[in-house]
């Protein structure tokens, strides 16, 4: 049996149960077997609550395994984009396995569309909730089943409401595949489920993994010895591989220095791993300390490496040509490296003074990685004491050898020797100890919560469909919230709808309170005596640093993003709307009532709904609640933006038309998250060697004075007198840098928005001016080690310069404005696909698509 088959026969639920069981290679868990009869016999689906590696990918399969036999359509959605594209090669490896095209199996994230009309979609979760919104563009009545992996993500608090929605919206004849690591609320969750919207659930629930854990704490060895004597023994015996979870990635490379000389490789091993890794090409970047490295049996693995090291070195692990590789916590989120063995090398993370123990979910998504279960008959869990402690231990392991009452003269002055050197803890050091990881061990599963605001692209495609405000009310106290938050839904929901109306987004009904202001936005244009880019040199001097970015050169094709660690907001939307006649969840049935009410009524005059003001407090309106939000025509931009804060965006298009390209490239950066670490490597210039241009000197400078959000200090600290420290040293002051300038600004405007991150940073600027030599960039700068941080960095600029070509910011010329955005694009690509050809190239996949970056073609 083919895709290309004209007819798929009726096949019995029944016989398909049968046929599925009998193509797995092994005999199923019991769980496993509990949950496909589950699934076969329930009319609408399973809640699968399991330890990480109890195989619940084998569930999902089965609902891929259905949809194919009887031609119907199934969505396989993920939180991550690396997840999703993973899942995509496993399930078209199924594919074939059942005897059908691998061209049944389809890829949509953000970045890439492979086989998008596939009967089996693996797609990020945004996918599909866009899809559900534009139901008249995305036909759900062939749908069959959605499988949401990682459900536990329902408690995200930035993404979690996608989850959430999806739930609300899917058509009623759709089955639910939950699958999640075990949750605290189960039960609690499937009657929120069934109570608001009406979906009946049956939870399939186990604590027990096929392969057992045994937890062992460390406090008389350091990493390196533990490592080396984990390797011991045969391959029945010894405790690799291994993956070592450290919780920041420069300690990934430290320890891998450390582990020099040690024995890690089995008899023979080394020659096998050589002529593997003389496959590939090694030469630049942090390729020849990676090779060096893995040539000792040592991965390193996080997302401060390019994608193409990430792949070999996860090749290598599952080739089990490695023993141990060094990685960071996301590769716990379901990236699949089988291990015999996990050590945490710490207990504690955050920044350094205020680090905090790992929670209990992230740590059991760790633990969830020890034990392969079709190699291994145990896992293994290691965590390690702080050095400082191993030290002491020995120390007083030695010390406590002598008896306090010996008569040894030789044996008391080895006492009182001792004695003297004995290591203590530093004062400005934090530890953790056995107690705490006992208590991780312990911690119950996390409970199901909803968890953050509706995200305002989708708070604006909500009013769009209907300006009610009762409608989205509704939704929000149906949400699984504790009884304290429930209280302050209303108040929640005012406050992001009073935010919409000073950016006027929106029109209230009743008028708002007196303190609620529309935002200024009528900034003066520089007249023409000011000097301003036309985008092919910066505004300053001629000659300084930032001048002359964009010179001729050979164009470029566009590229796009391939981000892990970023939120996957490439949200798919169509400007139809349409009513969809299918049978939605509680919420989908009132956008469908909103969708059908708005042609029938004038979409919120003051005549089709009553003012919702306390009477006791009218005047005060201290108990306002609007009724209506009516869009106004700037709704449609703040939908446009997803690869930033479309508020932000939108702001930002009031600004950047008199900016000159070295600001604008600024601007641009700031909304790129650039991890803490990196940021002292790539801080934006002083002003004696980056001059402030036209958007700096003619409009925040003095506006943020006038404000009294700045001080001359700190736009110039050379300005001012010198600050001491306590021990009188001078305390080196930056000057504001304009990607912080324009953020205080609109935190003036737009005070209370907790969910927007900037941070000013130089590097695209940087790389430019010095001719796109990526090689030459990230060695000048000590970045060798965090390339794949610049490589993304420089991708997500390429995507965010098509999305924001797309319209002109306000004094700019359209032309001129998408020229230069083009410029930037082109050459950041040439950089990129010398970098790693393979992932630019799968980037630029979707790239085509961008002058529709709103709307997904749906044909």
């Amino acid at each position: 049996m083919t895709s290309d088959s004209a007819e798929v026969p009726s096949v019995d639920r029944g016989d398909l149960v049968s046929l599925c069981l009998d193509q797995i290679p092994f005999d199923p868990y019991p769980v496993q077997e509990e949950a496909l009869l589950s699934w076969f016999s329930d009319s609408e689906g399973i809640l699968l609550c399991a330890p990480t590696g109890t195989g619940k990918t084998l569930i999902a399969e089965a609902a891929m395994f259905e949809a194919l036999h009887t031609g119907k359509v199934a969505y396989y959605t993920t939180p991550l984009i690396a997840l999703s594209e993973q899942k995509f090669d496993e399930l078209q490896e199924a594919a074939v396995r059942w005897g059908f095209s691998p061209d049944s199996v389809g890829l949509i994230t953000g970045n890439r569309r492979v086989n998008p009309d596939a009967p089996i979609r693996v797609v990020v979760a945004e996918i599909l909730l866009n899809r559900l919104l534009t139901q008249s563009e995305f036909d759900f009545d062939q749908v069959s089943s959605v499988v949401m992996d990682e459900f536990h993500s329902f408690n995200d608090p930035e993404r979690g409401v996608v989850w959430e929605l999806s739930l609300a919206l899917l058509p009623q004849h759709v089955r639910l595949m939950l699958l999640s690591a075990t949750v605290g609320n189960a039960v609690e969750f499937l009657m929120w489920l069934r109570k608001e919207h009406n979906r009946k659930v049956q939870l399939i629930q186990s604590s027990d993994r096929k392969v057992p854990l045994s937890f062992h704490w460390v406090g008389d060895a350091l990493l390196s010895e533990q490592l080396e004597q984990m390797q011991d023994g045969t391959d029945v015996t010894k405790r690799t591989p291994a993956l070592v979870f450290c919780f920041n990635r420069q300690e990934c490379w430290t320890i891998a220095e450390t582990l020099k000389g040690k024995s890690l490789l089995a008899s023979g091993q080394q020659k096998q791993l050589a002529a593997r890794l003389d496959e590939w090409d090694w030469k630049v970047g942090a390729g020849p300390k990676l090779k060096q490295l893995l040539m000792r049996g040592v991965g390193v693995h996080h997302a401060g490496m390019l994608p193409k090291y990430r792949r070999r070195v996860e090749k290598l692990f599952q080739e089990k040509l490695l023993s141990v590789c060094l990685c960071t916590e996301t590769l716990a989120a379901g990236i699949n490296l089988p291990a015999r063995s996990v050590v945490l090398t710490s207990l504690l993370k955050g920044p350094p003074g205020k680090k905090k123990v790992v929670d209990a979910s992230s740590a059991h998504q760790i633990f969830g990685r020890a034990g392969r279960p079709q190699f291994d008959d145990a896992g293994y869990v290691f965590a390690m004491a702080h050095e400082d402690d191993v030290k002491i231990a020995r120390w007083k392991a030695q010390y406590d050898q002598i008896p306090e009452d010996t008569k040894d003269p030789n044996l008391i002055r080895m006492k009182k020797k001792l004695k003297k050197k004995m290591p203590t803890r530093r004062k400005n050091e934090q530890y953790w100890n056995e107690d705490q990881f006992q208590s991780v061990i312990a911690a119950p599963p996390a409970n199901l919560s909803s968890r953050g605001d509706l995200p305002w692209r989708l708070l604006g495609y909500l009013l769009k469909i209907s300006p009610e405000v009762s409608r989205i009310r509704k939704f929000a106290h149906k949400r699984l919230l504790p009884p304290k938050e429930k209280e302050k839904v209303d108040a929640r929901l005012t406050q992001l709808l009073f935010t919409l109306y000073s950016g006027d987004f929106i029109d209230l009904e009743p008028e708002p309170p007196e303190h609620v202001k529309r935002v200024f936005r009528d900034w003066p244009i520089p007249d023409e005596s000011i000097e301003v880019s036309d985008g092919s040199e910066s505004a300053a001097e001629d000659d300084g640093f930032g001048a002359g970015l964009l010179d001729d050169e050979e164009p470029a094709v566009a590229d796009d993003v391939n981000d892990d660690q970023s939120p996957e907001a490439e949200v798919e939307e169509s400007e139809d709307e349409s009513e969809s006649e299918a049978s939605v969840g509680t919420f989908g049935a009132l956008l469908q009532e909103a969708l059908s009410s708005n042609s029938e009524s004038d979409g919120g005059s003051k005549e089709a709904v009553p003012k919702v003001v306390h009477p006791s407090q009218a005047d005060e309106r201290k108990d306002y609640l609007p009724v209506t939000a009516t869009p106004t025509d700037r709704i449609d931009l703040l939908i446009s933006f997803r690869g930033c804060h479309p508020l932000y965006g939108t702001f930002l298009l009031d600004h950047l038309g008199i900016a000159d390209t070295a600001e604008r490239i600024q601007i641009l950066e700031s909304l790129l998250e650039v991890p803490g670490s990196v940021v002292p490597l790539v801080r934006v210039p002083p002003p004696s060697e980056l001059p402030p241009g036209p958007l700096a000197r003619f409009r925040l400078d003095r506006e943020l004075i006038s404000r009294g959000l700045v001080t001359q200090s700190d736009l110039d600290p050379d300005s001012a007198e010198p600050e001491l420290d306590n021990f009188g040293r001078e305390i080196r002051k930056y000057a504001l840098p304009l990607g912080d300038k324009l953020r205080r600004l609109f935190d003036s405007d737009y005070p209370g928005i907790q969910d927007l991150r900037t941070r000013a940073v130089w590097v695209v600027g940087d790389l430019l001016h010095d001719g796109g030599d990526f090689h030459k960039y990230v060695t000048s700068r000590d970045l060798t080690k965090q390339e794949g941080v610049i490589s993304r960095h420089l991708l997500r600029m390429i995507l965010l310069c098509q999305e924001f070509k797309q319209t002109c910011p306000v004094g700019a010329d359209q032309e001129e404005w998408e020229a230069e955005l083009d410029s930037i694009s082109e050459r950041l690509t040439e950089t990129c696909r010398e970098v790693d050809p393979e992932s630019t190239d799968k980037a630029l996949e979707s790239m085509n698509d961008l002058p529709d970056v709103v709307q997904e073609n749906p044909a």
